[in-house]
């Protein structure tokens, strides 16, 4: 089973205007640095792997929560980028596979339409 794709979300590229307005309020009693640290752990427990056979989805710091959606039973993937996203190269991932709502959505990911490719190029075969 070996990782064709594996990453975390992303902080500056997903939101910058965000970053930028926490790097402002570092002076301001540290203020900065405690939305830094929050973000960071929040991205930092979140992590997205497309192996050759799975979509393994897994979030949370001290509870895990792990999505796993093999990719044959991959109905449909839907890549969703800002004006933003689309300049830095980050987005939001969603995998369909039964119902109407997505079984993983992973917001933030470096490259999403790599992610889309890697999971169409497996359920043709290649």
């Amino acid at each position: 089973m070996s990782e064709r794709y594996s990453a975390h979300p992303v902080m500056f590229k997903n939101n910058p205007l965000g970053f930028i307005l926490a790097l402002l309020l570092v002076p301001l009693f540290g203020l900065g640095l405690l939305i830094f640290l929050a973000w960071h752990l929040k991205n930092k427990s979140s992590k997205l792997v497309v192996t050759d056979n799975e979509v393994l989805f897994e979030k949370g710091l001290l509870s895990k929560e792990r999505s796993e959606v093999t990719i044959s039973s991959v109905r449909a993937v839907k890549v969703k980028q800002t004006f933003f996203n689309r300049i830095f190269g980050t987005g939001t991932v969603e995998l369909y596979t039964a119902g109407d709502s997505p079984e993983i959505v992973a917001s933030g990911m470096p490259d999403p339409n790599k992610v889309r490719e890697l999971i169409r190029g497996r359920e043709r075969g290649d």
